[in-house]
């Protein structure tokens, strides 16, 4: 199997690299980057093709990409005292409201 063959990756596998694509092309990442990127992912995620002859056939991470958004959200935000949070939302409201009107 030559490389760059994606023969060995199964259609889910595939919409999934549309998908993700598509998200990298929408915040400005150039089309063949964007594609680069997504089998990126799907390989970490997956661990390569799933059909017969990929080498991740039957292999599970247990910790895909996309699963792991919420690990270490809001550590920051918990280090910081009540009145520093309060004064950080009250200027992103502040933010919100003068971006709002501009449009």
């Amino acid at each position: 199997m030559p490389q760059g063959d994606k023969s060995r990756y199964t259609d889910k596998q595939a919409r999934k690299v549309d998908h993700i694509a598509e998200s990298y092309e929408a915040r400005g990442v150039p089309e063949k980057e964007a594609e680069a990127r997504a089998w990126a992912t799907v390989n970490r995620d997956d661990g390569g093709g799933k059909k017969p002859g990929g080498s991740g056939r039957g292999r599970s991470t247990g910790h895909p990409a996309a699963h792991k958004g919420g690990e270490t959200g809001g550590k920051a935000s918990a280090a910081r005292t009540p009145e520093q949070r309060s004064a950080s939302a009250k200027n992103a409201a502040a933010t919100r409201k003068r971006n709002a009107a501009k449009a």
